[in-house]
């Protein structure tokens, strides 16, 4: 199963700068990923206060379906996405690369 561990930045220069605007953009985005929470769609969010950043891990999805989730979040906000394995699947690795050696 995929997991993939993304690092999120808000782009401060897509955030509006009247700060009811900006108040109302955050929040919606926040509901989003309460509803992507909710679905599954994503397993763990957080936030890293003062930064504007934080992650978020996906489970079981493909690179395909994790794009169009992160869509609708763009241009407002950045993403660094990575594939992660789980500790069974790196023991894997380890083993077929000694079996190889």
């Amino acid at each position: 199963m995929s997991k993939f561990y993304v690092r999120w930045q808000i782009d401060p220069q897509m955030i509006p700068s009247v700060p009811e605007e900006r108040r109302k953009l955050l929040l919606s985005m926040l509901e989003m990923v309460k509803e992507d929470i909710k679905a599954g769609r994503v397993k763990d969010w957080g936030n890293v206060p003062g930064e504007s950043a934080g992650y978020l891990l996906v489970e079981g999805a493909s690179e395909s379906d994790l794009l169009t989730s992160l869509l609708k979040f763009m241009p407002h906000v950045n993403f660094e996405v990575r594939p992660v394995l789980t500790v069974d699947q790196t023991i894997e690795s380890y083993k077929r690369m000694a079996a190889a050696a």
